[in-house]
């Protein structure tokens, strides 16, 4: 299957309609991929920063605590971005940045001052995924509701509230050079781009699962529908060692997909065919969205997670030289078209490898 993929046009006239590419067909490992992909032009989000239209609520349990948490989302002043507000420490305040990451095992979590907000990956995904920039998060416990196991209830939450345009311009970081995390048979890397780009890559030794890809780009036009509904899973077999450690006591099969040996114990079944690696695509946007601004790159990621994520995000800040801060109009005139990347690979071991597909 080939994602919907939302890809910037030249043009900007009609950001909402989408044209038809021809990609040369290619193959996954022993799999064929279609030829054909809808690109989607890219519309105004691009230019200007966004916040909420108004306040908007939500309450759940948390996925590792367990614990029942309220959240509200507030509209919030330009260039201000992503601020989490602890309501039950006196409003003590976070900024989702990367330089309080504190934890990215099973989660990302955010601490500042000893002050810890849990598993934030699937509403940062929700907001960068729908183009919000500046937003008050209130919670009123250390870990964010888990909901449904994906990003869709943020989305329409997000959408409830109504999205507002500020006047203030956005800026981005617009890779100049590779910036590779290598771990063994793991690696995820960055590459020069014209937009934000992601192929993601999976492989579990799992009848359900095996090696799955996709491949998407910015734009809002397919978030909604294509990666947000992706559910957070795991597998049965490893439920007792988890819960031992402290994790996934709030979880259950009503937020998130789960593996016994055979294949999906969840009576609905599966979202997606490909449910798991666009979750692992959800999650990366999420990440991603602690670089502060928008990136504009190609980012290629194989069996990696929240740990690889956070590493390069981080080596991508310490190494000022392999990026620029740009405004929105340079973004906006040097945004053209890109063909999809093959995936091939190399011997025994099979990799992500960007290439020319023509």
């Amino acid at each position: 299957m080939c994602c919907k993929i939302n890809t910037p046009d030249v043009s900007l006239q009609k950001p909402d309609k989408p044209y038809l590419v021809e990609k040369k067909r290619h193959t996954l490992g022993r799999r064929k991929w279609p030829n054909k992909c809808w690109y989607f032009p890219l519309g105004e989000n691009l230019i200007n920063q966004h916040t909420i239209a108004a306040p908007v609520s939500v309450s759940g349990i948390g996925l590792h605590t367990g614990v029942k948490v309220s959240l509200r989302l507030c509209p919030a002043p330009a260039n201000t971005g992503i601020l989490f507000r602890r309501t039950d420490l006196e409003g003590f305040t976070i900024e989702a940045q990367s330089r309080n990451v504190a934890r990215v095992s099973y989660a990302t979590s955010l601490m500042k001052k000893g002050v810890l907000i849990s598993t934030t990956e699937h509403l940062l995904s929700a907001l960068a995924g729908r183009d919000v920039d500046n937003v008050l998060v209130e919670i009123d416990n250390l870990e964010l509701p888990i909901l449904d196991g994906s990003a869709r209830p943020f989305v329409e939450l997000i959408t409830k509230a109504g999205i507002r345009r500020q006047r203030a311009r956005r800026s981005f970081i617009r890779i100049l050079k590779p910036v590779e995390v290598v771990d063994g048979m793991r690696r995820i890397a960055v590459y020069p781009a014209d937009v934000f780009r992601v192929t993601y890559r999976i492989a579990f030794p799992h009848p359900s699962i095996g090696i799955q890809s996709i491949e998407f780009a910015s734009g809002s036009s397919n978030y909604a529908t294509e990666i947000a509904p992706a559910r957070t899973f795991g597998f049965l077999e490893e439920l007792e060692m988890l819960r031992k450690n402290g994790l996934i006591r709030g979880g259950s099969l009503e937020n998130a997909v789960v593996l016994d040996r055979k294949g999906v114990i969840n009576p609905e079944g599966l979202r997606f065919p490909d449910e798991f690696c666009r979750h692992k695509l959800l999650d990366l946007i999420g990440d991603f969205s602690l670089l502060g601004h928008p990136l504009i790159g190609h980012v290629v990621a194989e069996r990696a997670g929240h740990a690889m994520h956070a590493q390069l995000v981080s080596r991508l800040l310490r190494e000022k030289n392999s990026w620029k801060l740009v405004s929105s109009p340079e973004v906006a005139a040097k945004a053209i078209p890109q063909p999809a990347p093959v995936l091939a690979t190399s011997g025994s071991r099979e990799l992500i490898t960007v290439v020319n597909s023509e």
